[in-house]
C-alpha cells in the first residue's frame, strides 16, 4: 500500500494529472526531518466526537525530488502524540481506531473544503478511508467542490478481528444518517468495507484478497492492481481517464 501511495501519484503526475495527497500524520513521521510546517490557514477546524472536540491540524510537506505535496491530518492525542500507528507497544489494536478513522475522514474533506480544490476522482486505501466515500456522496453532496468527483478505493489484506460496537452511532455525531450508519452497525471490519464498497463508483484489489474476512466482497471481475512497475501505472492511468 505505502509503494502505491507514494509511487502512484508521481506517476500520475508525470503524466500531467495534478495530484494531491492526504494522510494521517501518525507520530512515527518525524517533523523535522521530513520538513512538515503547519498550514494555519486549512487548520483549526474541529470534530466533535462523544461530546470531545478534536482539532484538526492539518501540516505540508513535499517529497524529495518531485512537486507532489503531501497534506497530513494531525491531532496530537489521537495521532501526532502515538508514536506508533494502528496498535500500541504491545501489539494491542487501540480501542479508539474507530475515532481515528471519523477524524481523519472528516480532516480531509474539511481540508479539501478549505483549499478549495476540485477534484476529479478521489483515490481511497484500505480501511481507515472507508468513511470518505460516504462522506463524499453524502455528507458533503451540497458543496460544488464535490460535485463531480469519482470515487475509486483500493483494498488490501490489512485485516483485524478488532469489533467496533460504537461505530455507527459515533459517525452519527458528525452527520451520517441513522440509515446509512445501519449499513455498518455491527462494527466488524467486513461491514466497514461493504460500506465503503457501496458508495464507491470503482473498487478494486491491491493484492489478491485471500483473507477469509474478505471472502465474497467483490465480484470476479474486479482486477487486482498490484504495485509492481510501468505496467501498472499504465492500468490506473486508464481506470482514472475511463471514468473523468
Amino acid at each position: 500500500m505505502s509503494n502505491c501511495v507514494r509511487k502512484l501519484p508521481e506517476a500520475m503526475q508525470n503524466n500531467q494529472i495534478d495530484v494531491r495527497i492526504v494522510v494521517p500524520k501518525f507520530g512515527t513521521i518525524n517533523d523535522r526531518m521530513n520538513r512538515l510546517h503547519e498550514v494555519l490557514r486549512l487548520s483549526g477546524s474541529t470534530v466533535s466526537i462523544n461530546d470531545v472536540d478534536h482539532a484538526i491540524s492539518v501540516k505540508v510537506s513535499s517529497i524529495p525530488n518531485t512537486r507532489l505535496q503531501v497534506y497530513f491530518i494531525d491531532n496530537s492525542d489521537l495521532f501526532g502524540g502515538r508514536k506508533s500507528v494502528f496498535r500500541d507497544n504491545n501489539n494491542n489494536f487501540f480501542e479508539d481506531n474507530d475515532v481515528r478513522m471519523i477524524f481523519f475522514c472528516t480532516g480531509v474533506m474539511e481540508t479539501l473544503s478549505k483549499l478549495e480544490w476540485e477534484a476529479d476522482i478521489v483515490h481511497c486505501h484500505d480501511w481507515i478511508t472507508s468513511l470518505i466515500p460516504l462522506f463524499w456522496k453524502k455528507l458533503y453532496k451540497h458543496n460544488p467542490l464535490f460535485a463531480k468527483a469519482k470515487v475509486v478505493t483500493t483494498l488490501y489484506n490489512n485485516i483485524f478481528s478488532h469489533c467496533f460496537p460504537f461505530l455507527a452511532e459515533r459517525a452519527t455525531r458528525v452527520g451520517v444518517s441513522d440509515e446509512d450508519a445501519a449499513l455498518f452497525s455491527s462494527g466488524n471490519l467486513r461491514d466497514i468495507l461493504k460500506m465503503a464498497i457501496q458508495y464507491s463508483d470503482v473498487v478494486l484489489r491491491g493484492e489478491p484478497l485471500d483473507s477469509t474476512e474478505l471472502k465474497g466482497l467483490f465480484d470476479l471481475e474486479t482486477p487486482d492492481l498490484v504495485y509492481n512497475d510501468d505496467a501498472y501505472n499504465d492500468a490506473y492511468l486508464k481506470i482514472y481517464k475511463s471514468i473523468r
